[in-house]
């Protein structure tokens, strides 16, 4: 009798158990992708869903904030894995999923979606279906010339093999069908879940506080992300150097493999002491709180989180042109402004205009609960029933 149930438990349908859901990760790691998978995450778990969670390693400064995610470990830690982190992953996730049997596997963005297709072609039939988040631009026109070609392929590879794909914010519904010749029905879109009810009312209250206190002269511009080349801060520097005032500040909070060039760079252009690279802080209250503008300096994003927390945090941005979204998050120019990618002069020159924007605090605000894990975790949950029920 006991051997019979235990065979009518594994015969059980899913419909009549919660919705068990894996999401991968590389590791705690700062990263705007990780940062909103950890918190989609979370929101699924405290919603009554099966979410599981899985990483190739623990290291990574987020681990501090969710200290209490219930996740588990692919391999040996034993083994360093880091500098091959895809490859590891792509070896030991197939075990995991077939012990753990999930209804739907969360791909949480780009960097993710060669590990979702190769599940796909090692797994075939058992492989359960992708729901796979778009997390970056899909033009890409910061590859040279030669590569581009490859990657549309690579995007039309992905387009096929898998089931679901989610775009962070309106604009990149056409561009997703467009570049991953992908049909309608098969794209979704759920606004990128940046922030939570609670994040805002505490930057709010942030804001407000830092608004009551004197300030002192200059102007403050805040720039937030990995010192990687796609953030691009080398261009952040140099237009800085262009109009920056003898009061005026710049403070780049991030981590990454270009701090030594950029810490080069601030030298040979004697910022030194306007200019600082303080590492990776959290939470961002303070910073949000004392700048006077955000700056996204990037070549290519998606719907980047810093933007959502600045617009929370009331804060006027200035912005490359980075993403098909960047205009739609910052409301047609009501709260910030755009330039070209790559164009330092006219970084410069939207830098030192961004005050004189008619900047509706209040109304930047009520733009961000756009981007609440409220809002997007039940989008998401919505969406992934319905493909494991299909």
């Amino acid at each position: 009798m006991n051997a019979l149930s235990a065979g009518l438990n594994q015969l059980t349908p899913a419909a009549a158990r919660p919705l068990r859901v894996l999401t991968f990760l590389h590791s705690f790691e700062p990263g705007g992708v990780e940062r909103v998978a950890l918190r989609l995450h979370e929101a699924w778990r405290a919603q009554g869903l099966d979410a599981r969670l899985v990483l190739g390693r623990t290291a990574g400064a987020m681990k501090r904030e969710w200290p209490d995610l219930g996740y588990e470990i692919l391999g040996p830690e034993a083994i360093p894995s880091s500098a091959w982190e895809t490859l590891w992953m792509i070896f030991h996730l197939p075990r995991a999923i077939r012990r753990i049997r999930p209804d739907v596997l969360f791909c949480a963005g780009n960097s993710y979606t060669i590990v979702a297709v190769a599940m796909r072609l090692l797994l075939g039939k058992a492989c359960p279906p992708v729901v796979a988040k778009i997390s970056n631009d899909l033009t890409r026109h910061d590859l040279p010339a030669p590569a581009r070609p490859f990657y549309r392929l690579w995007l039309r590879i992905q387009g096929r093999m898998l089931q679901r794909l989610v775009g962070m914010a309106p604009p990149m519904r056409a561009e997703i069908g467009s570049l991953m010749r992908v049909e309608d029905a098969r794209i979704a879109v759920i606004d990128d879940p940046s922030l939570s009810e609670a994040d805002i009312q505490r930057l709010a209250a942030a804001r407000a506080a830092a608004n009551a206190a004197p300030r002192g002269p200059g102007r403050r511009f805040l720039a937030i992300g990995r010192l990687a080349a796609q953030k691009n801060f080398g261009l952040l520097i140099d237009a800085f150097a262009r109009m920056a005032g003898p009061d005026d500040r710049l403070a780049i909070i991030g981590e990454g493999s270009a701090r030594r060039a950029l810490e080069a760079q601030i030298e040979r252009l004697g910022l030194g002491a306007k200019v600082r690279l303080p590492g990776h802080i959290s939470p961002l209250d303070a910073e949000l709180a004392a700048a006077d503008a955000l700056v996204l300096s990037s070549d290519y994003e998606g719907v980047p989180a810093v933007v959502a927390e600045a617009l929370a945090a009331g804060l006027p941005v200035v912005s490359t042109r980075c993403s098909v979204s960047m205009d739609d998050m910052l409301g047609g120019g009501r709260f910030g402004l755009l330039v070209p990618v790559g164009d330092a002069a006219a970084l410069a020159q939207a830098m030192g205009n961004i005050a004189n924007l008619k900047f509706d605090e209040a109304a930047a605000r009520d733009q961000s609960r756009r981007f609440t894990v409220e809002i997007a975790s039940h989008g998401y949950r919505a969406l992934m029933e319905d493909l494991a029920r299909a």
